[in-house]
């Protein structure tokens, strides 16, 4: 039985402790469970551990065997908060020295556990553990690019032909072999190797998406001290050197984190920063590529956390995974369509073979009866000989009745064309007949309309004389009494001209009156002003009051009226009158 690993935070961990325990001669006991409890923090009592080991039959390893055992009171109670390395550490300790190769390798003992552990991340979810071909070649390029040396496609597709003839994978002490014989790192020391090694483990394992030096400002001395930065899915950790051993703080990011260039300033280049809700840091790059290269990878980090997403290369394995299943889906489904092809193939065989025993049977019977077809065709050859001959003189016979007949229906047909021929004539002069008695009926219907006509046009004319006779009457009446308008209007322009005439008499009248009137004003005005300045010089502040008009004046277009406003009433009546009378 394989243990449920689910909860040690990675599918691809289900069988490691399986291996660990049965490729090792190690023989499960209460101080292996202690330190599997230890390892992953899952609270224990040491005295109830001694229980179960007990000799007698009674305890549950007794009972149900150890795996079992470790699934119910280990496993099931692991919450996820343990050292994966440390696990993984132990586990390796159980089984290396037994199956890890005795010849010489390329790689430490150090790097061939890093390599391990790698395979039990990027191996199948079921036992017994091994690595595919397609995971060999994205672990292989991987540690080819982290030596910095380039790929020999062509070499791994060599090697995984000669693979896929003898099995599906490696297990994982084929792959530290394959890794340390050096077989796909020619040319490379063990340093570079292990180097690579690490970088990939570090990034696969460790989480570690990005680390270097780098300088941090402080919060409370606000110094510069260099820090090696190691930066995770969820946090960015520093420490005083790249050995990891003496931390000095975490940048713990979330989705609402973000990082912002800063300019040049106290001396310090190639600033950023990182802003998290509770602080914010001040780092410094060595250069401006490091400066970019950090901040597109903190960006990274900040917008899969936004999204919810997993790191990067668990993101790439899962999609790999998910890859090879659909294609081993779609083998798996070309192969049942080829199997059903095949076995339709065998039936359609059948079928033919049944169809061709039929056909030979058939063509059996269809030579019998051909046979017989052709006895039966020369009896009725020789049957219709005979009637042909028959039926020519019976033929002969009919040809003279129908010549015969021919030249009659010839005759019958003359006179018939004969009789059409006076048929058509005598239609013929009907026709005409009919003809000029429509063209009588239309002269005698034309003369009458004329004479119509001819009426209805005098009485007419009788009717315009009348009118004509009236219409000069009526003139003459009209001519005449415009006469008498005409002459009634010069009667009154006369009289008008007249009394015009009359008016303007009157009115220069009242011109030379008005300046006779204005001479004497102006005269009595001098008088006035002469007696006025004479009084003031001797009199002072004496003012003279001068009697005023009775009537009111009225003002013409000629200035003043030498009239009253009676006066021109009683000339407007006798005007009036005047006018009435002349009318």
């Amino acid at each position: 039985m394989v243990p449920d690993f689910q909860r040690l935070g990675s599918a691809s961990c289900q069988g490691v402790m399986w291996e660990a325990f049965y490729r090792s001669d190690l023989t499960p006991d209460s101080v292996l469970s202690h330190n599997l409890c230890t390892v992953l923090n899952v609270p224990h009592d040491p005295v109830a551990l001694e229980e179960h080991f007990r000799d007698d039959d009674e305890g549950p390893v007794s009972n149900q065997g150890y795996m079992p055992y470790l699934n119910k009171f280990i496993l099931e109670k692991v919450q996820g908060n343990f050292d994966k390395v440390e696990f993984n550490r132990m586990c390796w300790t159980l089984c290396a020295k037994k199956n890890l190769s005795k010849s010489p390798l390329l790689i430490s003992d150090e790097d061939a556990f890093k390599v391990w552990v790698i395979f039990n991340f990027l191996s199948e979810d079921k036992y017994p553990l091994i690595i595919v071909p397609e995971e060999i070649e994205y672990l292989l390029k991987k540690i080819t690019e982290a030596m910095g040396a380039g790929w020999q496609q062509e070499q791994f597709d060599h090697y995984k032909i000669a693979l896929n003839t003898s099995r599906e994978g490696l297990s994982a002490w084929e792959l530290i072999d394959l890794i340390g014989s050096g077989q796909f790192s020619k040319g490379m020391d063990r340093q570079t190797v292990s180097m690579a090694i690490n970088e990939v483990f570090n990034e696969l394992i460790l989480d570690v998406l990005k680390q270097g030096y780098m300088l941090k400002k402080g919060h409370k001395r606000k110094n510069w001290m260099e820090r090696w930065f190691v930066l995770k899915p969820n946090i960015i950790s520093y420490y005083v050197s790249e050995d990891l051993k003496d931390k000095k703080g975490d940048i713990i990011l979330d989705g609402n984190c973000c990082v912002e260039a800063l300019p040049d300033k106290d001396g310090k280049k190639c600033l950023f920063l990182i802003k998290c809700l509770d602080k914010t840091f001040e780092i410094s790059a060595s250069d401006k590529k490091k400066k970019q290269e950090w901040i597109q990878a903190i960006q990274s980090t900040v917008s899969l956390l936004r999204a919810g997403s997993a790191p990067p290369h668990k993101e790439a394995r899962q999609k790999r995974k998910e890859l090879r299943q659909k294609l081993l889906a779609e083998q798996e489904e070309l192969e049942r369509q080829m199997r059903e092809l095949q076995a339709a193939n065998e039936n359609k065989q059948k079928e033919l073979e049944t169809v061709r025993k039929q056909l030979e049977a058939a063509a059996a019977r269809a030579a019998e009866e051909e046979k017989k077809r052709l006895q039966t065709q020369v009896e009725l050859q020789d049957r219709f000989s005979l009637e042909l001959e028959r039926e020519k003189m019976v033929r002969q016979k009919m040809e003279e009745q129908v010549a015969q007949k021919s030249s009659e229906l010839e005759q019958y047909l003359q006179r018939v064309r004969e009789l059409e021929e006076m048929y058509k004539q005598l239609q013929e002069a009907l026709e005409d007949e009919k003809q000029a008695r429509q063209d009588e009926e239309t002269v005698r219907k034309l003369q009458a309309r004329l004479l119509e006509e001819e009426t209805a046009k005098r009485a007419e004319l009788e009717k315009w004389h009348l009118q004509q006779q009236q219409t000069i009457q009526m003139t003459e009446a009209e001519k005449q009494e415009l006469e008498n308008q005409r002459m009634m209007k010069e009667q009154a322009l006369q009289v008008a001209m007249e009394q015009l005439k009359q008016l303007e008499l009157e009115r220069k009248e009242a011109l030379e009156q008005y300046e006779e009137v204005k001479k004497k004003l102006e005269t009595a005005a001098n008088n006035t002003k002469s007696w006025k300045d004479k009084v003031a010089h001797h009199e002072g502040l004496i003012r003279l009051i001068e009697p005023g008009s009775k009537n009111p004046h009225l003002i013409t277009n000629w200035g003043p009226a030498a009239f009253t406003e009676a006066e021109l009433e009683q000339r407007q009546r006798s005007w009036k009158g005047k006018k009435a009378t002349s009318e």
